[in-house]
């Protein structure tokens, strides 16, 4: 199937989603995860009006939405993984959102190379609420403290936008399920401490999950395979 059969499918399986959990379809983000895939197909999903990306490759986003924001300056790129601190300098060149801030050395050497451009950017943190092996945020008290910094004024460059987390790799959904409510738990708690930002987006859930991250009130979710197919390693 084309990239356009694709998207239209997905799109399809997430308005019935938010339908089935009582949710206006209006209120769910699709990032379309075209990492390994070249900018060719991320060109037909904008002609199909996918505008929103995301990338956790930042060399390969570089190369390819260079291409892409020349052509098409409404699209918008997130960076969804795992980032080093010398990746940070491009990468808040080329995003409008690092989904994926997991410590406060990430969170200083954002300001740092954003100072540097004059940018605000927007973050999610990400909170570890699944395997061991995944990065994040370890607990409430670390996420606190993070955005407890950003109120003081230390990253006037970095603007708080919600949260994100990655469920574990099973298929016990109620690990899932549990994953997602945490997420969502701390959300409700840390938005009533830090009224000043807005923290409404919840980036949870991918193809295998995303109808479970739906139901706990995700607002992002992030599709890669589904719409682009396998991935091409062409970076």
């Amino acid at each position: 199937m084309s990239v356009k059969e694709n998207l239209n499918t997905v799109r399809n399986q997430i308005k019935e989603a938010c339908i089935n959990a009582g949710r206006n379809p209006e209120e769910v983000k699709l990032v379309a995860v075209s990492k390994f895939h070249p900018y060719e197909a991320v060109e037909e999903a904008i002609a199909e009006g996918q505008l929103l990306f995301g990338e956790n490759r930042v060399q390969e986003a570089k190369e390819k939405f260079a291409i892409i924001s020349n052509k098409h300056p409404e699209a918008e790129l997130h960076i969804i993984g795992s980032l080093q601190r010398n990746k940070v300098k491009d990468a808040v060149k080329i995003a409008s959102c690092i989904e994926s801030v997991d410590r406060i050395e990430l969170l200083e050497e954002i300001e740092k190379q954003c100072a540097k451009l004059d940018k605000k950017i927007d973050v999610l943190f990400e909170v570890h609420t699944g395997e061991e092996s995944k990065s994040g945020f370890e607990d409430f008290t670390s996420l606190y403290q993070a955005l407890e910094m950003c109120s003081a004024g230390k990253f006037p460059h970095v603007n708080p936008k919600g949260f994100m987390t990655m469920a574990p790799f099973t298929d016990d959904k109620e690990l899932i399920r549990k994953s997602f409510s945490t997420l969502r738990q701390y959300a409700e708690d840390l938005k009533k401490e830090f009224s000043q930002y807005e923290l409404t987006e919840l980036s949870m859930g991918m193809s295998g999950d995303f109808k479970i991250a739906i139901e706990e009130g995700s607002t992002m979710v992030r599709i890669g395979t589904s719409i682009f197919g396998q991935r091409q390693y062409l970076f």
